[in-house]
Formats: C-alpha cells, sequence, structure tokens
C-alpha cells in the first residue's frame, strides 16, 4: 500500500485550502502531490489498499464541526449533514414517519458495521461499482484506459451491470440512499473554496459517463459536501423502496427502486420513480411516472408503468435477467405505495 500523510481538518475551510484533487482525477490520471478528501473512509481507502489510489495526503473530513447535524422544519423540509452517518440517520423517527422510502433505503444499505463507519457525503460521492474498474490490472475508460472490459460480449462478466445509458461505461452507481432521496427530489448543498455554497438537485449532481466518462459527481477539487435538503412531502404522499440482492444477506444491489407519489384517494397525482443499479447513475425513470400520472394505483396500471421503464433497456451478454427483475420490484413498489 501506498504511504501517504494524514492531514485532519479543522474546519470547511481549512478543509478546502489544503485539498487539491478529487479520487475520481487521480484515478483518470494520478499527480504525485494529490490531496483527496476522506469521510467515513470505506470507499476511499479501499481504492489505496488495492493500489489504485496513490494520494500524496489524506485529509479526514470526518471530525469537521457542523456537519453532523439532522434538523427538520415543516417548511424548508429535512436537513442532513454531510458526515451524518447511515447509523444515525437509520435510527432517526422522522426520517422513518415522512420519508418511509429513505428510511427504507438506509436500512438497506451496507451492513450495520459499514453503517456506523459510513457516512452520508461519503456515501453519495463514492465511486462506480464494476470488478474491472476496481482492478488493477484492466484500464479501462474510466482509469484512463481504451476499452470497456465488461461489455465483451463472450468474456465480459457483466452480470450486475447497467441495463439502461449503458453506452461507454457500463458500472453502476451504488448508492441505495441516492436513489432514494434522488424520488424525494432532494438538493446537495456544495461549498467552494470561495466561501460560498450552491445548492444542486440530485439528478443534476450525478455525471452520466456520456458526458464525462472520469467523473461521476459534479464535485469540483476545491468543493466539499455541505449537507442535502429534502423537501417537505405535499400532503398524502406516500413512498416506499425495494432493494433486490443476490442472497439473502448484505449485499450489492442487482436492482433497486424508490417510489414517491402525491396521492388522491386510491390515484396517483404525481409520481416519481428512480431505479438504482440500472445505469451508470441513479436513473430516474420517466417513463414509469407518466404511466402512473393521474391514473389509479392498481396492479394493472404498475405493470404498465414498469413495462414502460422497460422499453429503454438494452442488456448487456449475462445481465438480460434484469428486465424482468426490474418489472418486478418496479411493480410490487407502486402497488405497495396504495
Amino acid at each position: 500500500m501506498n504511504k501517504f500523510s494524514w492531514y485532519e481538518a479543522k474546519s470547511v475551510e481549512d478543509a478546502l485550502e489544503k485539498v487539491n484533487s478529487t479520487v475520481s482525477e487521480q484515478l483518470y490520471g494520478a499527480t504525485s502531490d494529490a490531496a483527496v478528501f476522506k469521510s467515513g473512509g470505506v470507499d476511499v481507502l479501499d481504492w489505496v489498499k488495492e493500489g489504485l489510489l496513490k494520494p500524496q495526503t489524506i485529509i479526514n473530513i470526518r471530525n469537521i464541526p457542523g456537519l453532523d447535524r439532522i434538523s427538520m422544519d415543516s417548511k424548508k423540509g429535512l436537513r442532513i449533514g454531510a458526515n451524518v452517518t447511515l447509523s444515525e440517520l437509520a435510527s432517526d423517527p422522522q426520517i422513518k414517519e415522512s420519508y418511509l422510502a429513505l428510511h427504507q433505503a438506509i436500512n438497506h444499505a451496507a451492513t450495520p458495521q459499514l453503517r456506523n463507519m459510513s457516512t452520508l457525503g461519503g456515501n453519495l460521492a463514492q465511486r462506480n461499482r464494476c470488478w474491472y474498474f476496481r482492478s488493477a490490472e484492466h484500464n479501462c475508460f474510466r482509469k484512463a484506459g481504451d476499452r470497456c472490459f465488461a461489455r465483451h460480449s463472450e468474456t465480459g462478466e457483466n452480470e450486475n451491470h447497467a441495463i439502461i445509458d449503458n453506452g461507454s461505461c457500463v458500472s453502476v452507481h451504488a448508492s441505495s440512499i441516492a436513489t432514494a432521496l434522488m424520488a424525494f427530489k432532494a438538493d446537495v448543498v456544495i461549498g467552494g473554496a470561495d466561501g460560498k455554497t450552491r445548492s444542486v438537485p440530485m439528478d443534476e449532481f450525478f455525471v452520466p459517463a456520456a458526458e464525462d466518462i472520469a467523473m461521476e459527481t459534479i464535485l469540483k477539487p476545491k468543493e466539499i459536501i455541505i449537507e442535502v435538503i429534502v423537501p417537505t412531502p405535499a400532503k398524502n404522499t406516500k413512498s416506499y423502496y425495494i432493494k433486490q440482492v443476490a442472497r439473502e444477506s448484505y449485499d450489492w444491489s442487482l436492482g433497486d427502486v424508490a417510489v414517491v407519489m402525491e396521492t388522491s384517494g386510491d390515484k396517483c397525482k404525481t409520481a416519481s420513480i428512480v431505479l438504482g443499479a440500472a445505469a451508470p447513475t441513479p436513473y430516474r425513470s420517466v417513463q414509469a411516472e407518466e404511466a402512473m400520472s393521474k391514473n389509479e394505483i392498481n396492479e394493472a396500471n404498475a405493470a404498465a408503468a414498469a413495462d414502460a421503464a422497460m422499453s429503454v433497456a438494452r442488456p448487456l451478454s449475462k445481465n438480460g435477467y434484469k428486465v424482468p427483475l426490474f418489472k418486478a420490484i418496479i411493480k410490487e413498489a407502486i402497488v405497495s405505495v396504495a
């Protein structure tokens, strides 16, 4: 493992003064003087252990004061600091009461031990899941290589990979929580070295591979996640989240879905439906949303919405099973909202 120095950031300003790169930048083109952030450390330290990330300095932002707060306001909504752990989120009664799909997604994220370490900011900023991308032996597009090894029709091991928007890269984002936050139309508040902050919709926080193969989020080297703001749900809003894994244990998602609906009786007024592990970023299914909007919440309409969501799927050689899998969990999640 590469040797590096350790720096304890005392404040947001201190951290932003010291940092000069991102993990994404370093995996695409390493520099000898890189200083990168670590929050919970689950993902960053994995990259270091594998020898793929070789920073000169790791800046620990985990103990920065003020980033570990949860607050709830009936008008402003739910505010979650970037350093709040997933365990703290999982045990918050306000989230369970008002944001059920988010509560369910948090409790499906990793193991209880990892939830004690992992922070919200680190969970959102983690790199995509693909064994070729995370292997030192495979120099893929995301590491400035000349190919996608998973796409190969015969040798590519692509069982867990993307079936939507799977052009230049077929990896999938691993955050179950991002799926739910996007469904609730959350905003990410980002701080910059100039002392200013900007608020970005979750839909715009993640960067499609077609736009920038090296980056998965819009975070720049001199930026840090401050908090996430989840708006107060409209009256009669209901939600549900489902995650499908390969084993009856804590495992990476084969497919997950978050459904948030504003309802009127047994009808859906508006729908927000987001898929996880379907694309290189959390994927909003406009097709499913349009199929459910202004319609009754029943099995027939739920099945039609699931079919609409999968109309854009383009499976790879070994992950065709994901199409019926997603149809099943989308239908189940919609019906469960009723």
